[in-house]
């Protein structure tokens, strides 16, 4: 006798059926990370969102809210300096200060101090600038040439903007 194997041979899914469990798994993923997400990260409260909806008349600083920065504070802004580097020539400074003096601020000393550090800045190559540690650096040496100018009348230099282009 001989015998036949009867088994039928095993078919491999087709590709309908991949797509489609692909698509249920993809929608069960997205639907468990939404539901993470709203755990995690709940809603604000209608309140809160009500509340944010309405601007208030000085929220644009321009109404009644004073300036930090201030002659009467004892801080003066200094008008923005923009110069190329030493090397590259091609690469460009923005820098913003304001100088905190100790008691009545002098406008004649904070011009000067404007013009040193615009002349400093014309002395300074991008790589010794580059960096964490470089603009340390930077910042120091500002506040020496500061503390030498103003013969410890400023108390602080605030950089507010420090842009290379």
């Amino acid at each position: 006798m001989e015998e036949f194997d009867t088994a039928a041979p095993v078919k491999s899914p087709s590709k309908v059926m991949t797509i489609a469990i692909v698509a249920v798994l993809t929608l069960v993923a997205g639907g468990g990370g939404w539901l993470v997400g709203a755990m995690l990260a709940p809603p604000p409260p209608k309140e809160q969102v009500e509340a944010t909806k309405d601007t208030a008349p000085n929220a644009t600083g321009e109404e009644g809210v004073p300036k930090i920065a201030t002659e009467a504070n004892g801080v003066v802004q200094l008008d923005p300096i923009t110069t190329n580097l030493a090397y590259p020539s091609e690469n460009w400074i923005r820098l913003e200060v304001a100088l905190q003096f100790d008691g009545v601020p002098d406008p004649a000393m904070a011009e000067q101090i404007h013009q040193d550090i615009a002349a400093y800045l014309k002395t300074v190559s991008l790589q010794q600038i580059q960096g964490p540690r470089g603009f340390q650096y930077l910042r120091d040496d500002i506040q020496e040439r500061v503390d030498l100018r103003s013969d410890g009348r400023v108390t602080n230099v605030m950089f507010r903007t420090f842009v290379i282009q």
